[in-house]
């Protein structure tokens, strides 16, 4: 067995994880923090927990076979720097690995705390870096808003189908903003009301180019604007760019098969999808199609914002890392919140 921490277990994204690892065959969880509830035993504050499987949650985990950090950005990397020194292979699902140019995290994060770090971390999304993956000690978890528009656009600029300005418009659940309290998430505020932020620019901006950029082979750009939807969890993205050729939808649907062929959490749709759909589990489900007028192709991903989008693609990058069948302990639905 394999001895993982969990540093932050009582964020949503730490105690999905928690509830995923649960029931790994392979995995096994000894270790958890949480710094506000620190002392107190796991099952206290997360009653769902049993209370066979308790453990004390900590203010730090120590080093352990695996780490997967859920601390806040520019807290996970200085808690992660000890662990790596003394050996711990981490998956972060912060933002502080994600971004391999220490300026541009600094514009959109601030100042990094562990640059010298940032050339040996991989951009955990298995479905476009899974060997760079499997070797890794350091894995950035990819943001659940990348992970969908990246998934969702990768295979046609790739192919060179579209051009490389890209739009998304993207929707997500309230618990994408996090477990802590704020006037912006609160029910009152939210519920039966839809609204977009981060207009002058969102933080996942750089992310997407980057990875995008990379699967071009040059520089995209790409608009992108979220918005936070009245729902507990889930997220949908839909992206436009315009065609560099005459291509029909059934040539798209065919070009996307064939990329994501073998790709276990992928699923191409003959239609749109809903966020429901893939509520509590790591699939990624696409529909491509081409605009009415022809010029244009619109690309629709839909995923779980706290599996697929954080948790469970964690555990599927550390799986990867350990040499286990990525689906290791995934073919189970987690549903809290």
């Amino acid at each position: 067995m394999v001895d993982v921490a969990i540093q932050n277990i009582t964020g949503y994204a730490g105690l999905s994880a928690g509830l995923l690892l649960s029931d790994h065959p392979e995995f096994k969880l000894v270790a958890v923090s949480g710094r506000a509830d620190a002392g107190r035993m796991l099952s206290d504050v997360l009653p769902l927990w049993s209370s066979s499987r308790d453990l004390r949650i900590e203010t730090a985990v120590p080093a352990v076979d695996l780490v997967l950090c859920a601390l806040p950005h520019g807290a996970a990397a200085a808690a992660i720097v000890p662990l790596r020194t003394a050996g711990s292979k981490v998956v972060d699902i912060s933002a502080d690995f994600r971004l391999r140019d220490a300026s541009t995290y600094a514009t959109w994060y601030g100042e990094h705390p562990a640059p010298e770090m940032l050339a040996s971390a991989v951009y955990g999304l298995p479905e476009w870096r899974r060997s760079e993956v499997a070797t890794a000690g350091l894995v950035g978890n990819p943001g659940c808003y990348p992970t969908a528009s990246i998934l969702s656009i990768a295979p046609v600029l790739e192919a060179g189908l579209i051009e490389p300005f890209i739009t998304i418009d993207a929707k997500s659940g309230v618990s994408g903003a996090g477990r802590g309290l704020s006037l912006g998430t609160h029910f009152s505020e939210v519920n039966e009301s839809v609204s977009a932020y981060g207009l002058s620019g969102h933080r996942h901006t750089p992310e997407i180019e980057q990875e995008l950029s990379a699967v071009a082979g040059s520089p995209v750009e790409i608009i992108f604007t979220p918005h936070l939807i009245p729902m507990t969890r889930g997220m949908l993205v839909t992206c436009y760019a315009r065609l560099t050729r005459p291509v029909t939808s059934q040539e798209l649907l065919e070009l996307y098969r064939e990329r994501y062929r073998n790709e276990p959490f992928v699923r191409i749709l003959d239609s749109s999808p809903s966020t429901k759909w893939t509520s509590g589990t790591n699939l990624c489900l696409i529909h491509p199609t081409v605009s009415a007028r022809g010029s244009h192709m619109i690309v629709l991903g839909a995923i779980d914002n706290l599996v697929k989008g954080a948790a469970g693609q964690a555990i599927q990058n550390a799986n990867l890392m350990f040499g286990f069948p990525e689906t290791l302990g995934l073919d189970r639905s987690v549903v809290f919140p």
